[in-house]
């Protein structure tokens, strides 16, 4: 079952080339801490898979803590435990500034930006142009957690998370190269550029820190 949506356009020339990894400054965007609220209800259109993305978990592990045997069968009203059992604080509630500096990043993919970050107009990413067929990378060392296309809006997804704190988003694959569970280092091919949920070629790219996207482009070398 799918469901999830996002972004559209400012245009913004730029190269995402792979230069080398720039080292993390404070951003001022960037959360000094974050903590979940204990549950979640479910509202209608809600899945697990967008869930545990926006809340910076893996899907696994909230179907795993509230007794859920099938992601895919999520009812509307149902109130999901955010924590393990026994668990009544969020355990990667730290100040974010030393995770953010542990992680160094490179450009997902060589191509050109055309849509910048705006979350106020739903832009949760950079949307990057690149021709069809092209290499995605991992932008950073990380495990995958999430490999499918359960999330409409995104076609075929890939999401590395790289610390307690940080995760990766990558949209519109033609094709994924690898499986949740695998660990990936910096610049390996995890899939390549497709149009899946879009009307180009292009990747979708998403940094998100305690599942709230911030702006990849502070992140990302220059």
């Amino acid at each position: 079952m799918p469901p999830c949506a996002l972004f559209a356009a400012v245009l913004l020339a730029g190269c995402a080339s792979t230069p080398s990894p720039a080292p993390v400054a404070k951003r001022e965007d960037a959360p000094i801490a974050a903590s979940l609220p204990p549950y979640h209800v479910v509202q209608p259109g809600e899945n697990l898979y967008r869930i545990a993305l926006e809340r910076g978990l893996n899907y696994r592990d909230l179907a795993r803590w509230n007794g859920l045997k099938d992601p895919e069968r999520l009812r509307a009203g149902t109130r999901l435990r955010l924590y393990p059992p026994g668990q009544t604080t969020n355990s990667a509630t730290v100040s974010s500034l030393p995770v953010q500096d542990s992680v160094r990043w490179v450009w997902p993919v060589q191509g050109r930006v055309i849509a910048d970050f705006d979350p106020e107009r739903g832009r949760k990413g950079l949307r990057i142009a690149a021709p069809y067929g092209s290499p995605v990378r991992a932008a950073a060392d990380g495990v995958v957690v999430y490999a499918g296309q359960a999330l409409r809006g995104y076609g075929k997804l890939t999401i590395l998370r790289h610390s307690p704190a940080l995760l990766s988003v990558y949209a519109h694959q033609a094709r994924i190269d690898v499986r949740e569970g695998e660990r990936v280092v910096q610049g390996q091919t995890i899939g390549v550029v497709g149009d899946s949920d879009a009307d180009r070629a292009m990747l979708h790219f998403e940094i998100r820190e305690y599942g709230r996207p911030v702006n990849p482009k502070n992140y990302l070398p220059g």
